[in-house]
């Protein structure tokens, strides 16, 4: 019974798998790879894993604040050239988009919070870049709106730039003097 119990430790000890094939590039052999420079002894290679390691930081912009503003710029352009429909939903687009990652970037801040101090620093600017950009996106789509003669579609988005933003930020004001222009409110605020 002593013998099991001694190769159970041994196996555990120096592990019932072989080596090969255990590292993080798999089967892959890196030696025809292109190498980009001898440094220290450290030998770093650059293959095609490599490149696409960091998928949403490169030029791929499906899940990125980036893509917010090139919606955002391209339905400017829609506008400048009379494509109202096409820019609301560009603007739409931005919209969903930036309230999605707002709310991915304060789960991952409340999640790290207490455990390193760094990533929800990044977090939360990445969290506020990405609010500044919604009550944008709600602010092209209330003015649109307000241009199409719907400002019963254009009072909920203004409302919403100043939940984001407050009162005293100069996109909560601007969100607010509109509201006043609309009749929703009579009231000036005397932050101005």
């Amino acid at each position: 019974m002593r013998f099991f119990k001694f190769i159970t430790v041994l196996f555990v000890i120096f592990g019932i798998f072989p080596l090969t094939g255990c590292s993080n590039s798999g089967s892959k052999d890196l030696r025809n790879e292109k190498v980009i420079s001898r440094d220290n002894k450290k030998t770093l290679i650059e293959s095609d894993d490599t490149k696409n390691y960091k998928v949403l930081s490169t030029s791929n912009k499906n899940l990125t604040i980036t893509n917010v503003k090139a919606y955002l710029t391209e339905g400017d352009n829609l506008i400048a050239n009379g494509n109202f429909e096409k820019a609301k939903e560009n603007y739409d687009k931005a919209r969903n988009l930036s309230k999605q990652l707002s709310g991915f970037y304060r789960d991952l801040n409340g999640s790290f919070r207490g455990l390193d101090a760094r990533i929800p620093l990044e977090m939360d600017k990445k969290g506020r870049e990405s609010l500044k950009l919604w009550a944008e996106s709600n602010s092209r789509l209330a003015s649109l709106y307000r241009r199409k003669k719907q400002p019963e579609v254009a009072v909920p988005l203004l409302v919403e730039i100043i939940r984001l933003m407050s009162p005293n930020s100069p996109q909560g004001k601007e969100a607010y003097e509109n509201l006043i222009q609309l009749g929703f409110v009579n009231t000036s605020y005397k932050g101005f």
